[in-house]
C-alpha cells in the first residue's frame, strides 16, 4: 500500500514538474526583442554605412549640370562648404572652387573644376582637411551690378556686370608672342592660363603660315578710366560708349582679353582684321585655344558693341568650341539677357 501511494505521489510531482516548465518556456513568435531570423534581418539593424562619393573625372564649369555636378558639390561640402546639392554648377558652386582654389599654394585660379582642382580635394578628403569657407574669396552678394568673383574664366563682364574698381588679376605674365612695339608696357600682359594658350595659338598661327601679333592685353581699372575719358572727348559719350568700355566695363581689366592684328592692315584694330587671312584664321580656330570673338557680327543688341574681329577673349576650350559653333555671345552662353 506504502509503495503504490509513493508510486501515485511521484507520477503527481512529475507532471507538476512539467507543467511549471511549460509556462517558463517563451514563444519565439511572441518576442518582440528576439534575435534576428535571418542575415538580412541582422543588416537591418545595423547602421548602414554611409556612400563613398567618387570625384568627378570631366572638367567642370558653370552652367553644366547633373550627377558630375552633385558628386562634386557633396565633395566640396566634405571639405567645409554647404553647397545646395542640386546638381546644378551654378554661381554659388562657382564660388566654392574658385575660394577652394584661391587657397591652394600655387593653383591657378579659374573657378573651374578641372585636374588640378580634383587632386586637391582629393587630398583634402584622404587626409580629413577642411578649408575655412570665404577665406580666399568673400561669399557672392546681392549688388548684380558689380562682380562678386572676378577671378572665374567665365565671369561675364558687360555694361550691367562691372569689375570691382580694386580688383588686379592675379598671376599676369607677358606671353612670348610678338608684339608690334618694343617698350615694356602692362598691356603685353595676361593672366597666366591665358598666355599659355595665347601662345599655342600663335604656333599654330606660325605653323599654317599666317602672321599674327598681340597688341592690348591687360588693363588697369584707371588706365581704362583715362582712356574712355579721352574717347568721349573726341566722339562724345554715347558715340564713345560703343567701342569703348566704361572703367570696371572692360573685359581688359579681366587679364583675359587680348586685341591681335596683323601687318596686312598697318597693326591698327579695325574690322577690316576679320579680311584678313589672319582674321579668318583665328575665326576658325581661336575656340581649339579656349578664345572666343567677343564681340561678333550682327550681335550689337546683345553686346551693346560694335563688331570686333580683333577682341579676343579667354574662356577655356570646352566652352569656346559651343560659343563659337553654335555662333553664341558670352551672354547667350551663360543666359543672362
Amino acid at each position: 500500500m506504502l509503495k503504490k501511494e509513493l508510486s501515485v505521489a511521484f507520477v503527481l510531482m512529475a507532471l507538476l514538474f512539467l507543467a511549471v516548465a511549460c509556462n517558463n518556456q517563451e514563444p519565439k513568435d511572441q518576442d518582440s526583442n528576439s534575435a534576428p531570423t535571418s542575415e538580412k534581418d541582422g543588416q537591418d539593424m545595423k547602421e548602414q554605412p554611409e556612400e563613398d562619393v567618387t570625384l568627378p573625372e570631366t572638367t567642370l564649369h558653370k552652367t553644366d549640370q547633373g550627377e558630375s555636378v552633385q558628386s562634386l558639390q557633396e565633395i566640396l561640402n566634405k571639405v567645409g562648404y554647404s553647397l545646395t546639392v542640386d546638381g546644378e554648377f551654378n554661381a554659388m558652386t562657382t564660388w566654392a572652387v574658385t575660394d577652394f582654389q584661391m587657397q591652394q599654394e600655387g593653383m591657378a585660379v579659374s573657378g573651374i573644376y578641372n585636374k588640378a582642382t580634383k587632386e586637391a580635394l582629393s587630398n583634402a578628403i584622404e587626409n580629413e582637411l577642411s578649408v575655412e569657407p570665404a577665406a580666399g574669396l568673400a561669399k557672392p552678394d546681392n549688388d548684380k551690378s558689380t562682380i562678386s568673383n572676378p577671378h572665374e574664366i567665365l565671369t561675364l563682364v558687360n555694361k550691367k556686370h562691372a569689375l570691382p574698381a580694386n580688383f588686379v588679376p592675379r598671376n599676369l605674365v607677358k606671353p612670348d608672342v610678338r608684339f608690334p612695339f618694343t617698350e615694356s608696357l602692362p598691356k603685353m600682359q595676361m593672366r597666366e592660363v591665358a598666355a599659355g594658350a595665347l601662345e599655342e595659338m600663335f604656333q599654330a598661327g606660325d605653323d599654317a603660315g599666317i602672321d599674327l601679333f598681340a597688341q592690348s592685353g591687360y588693363r588697369s581699372y584707371d588706365r581704362q578710366d583715362a582712356i574712355f575719358a579721352s574717347n568721349v572727348a573726341q566722339h562724345g559719350e554715347e558715340a564713345a560708349n560703343t567701342f569703348s568700355a566704361r572703367p570696371g566695363e572692360s573685359e581688359h581689366q579681366s587679364g583675359l582679353t587680348m586685341d591681335i592684328t596683323s601687318p596686312d592692315i598697318g597693326y591698327k584694330l579695325t574690322v577690316e582684321f576679320g579680311e584678313t587671312d589672319e582674321g579668318k584664321w583665328v575665326q576658325q580656330h581661336a575656340a581649339e585655344y579656349g578664345f572666343i570673338i567677343r564681340y561678333p557680327k550682327e550681335k550689337k543688341e546683345i553686346t551693346k558693341y560694335q563688331y570686333e574681329p580683333w577682341h579676343l577673349r579667354y574662356v577655356g576650350q570646352d566652352a569656346a568650341e559651343e560659343i563659337m559653333q553654335k555662333g553664341l555671345t558670352l551672354e547667350e552662353y551663360l543666359g543672362v539677357k
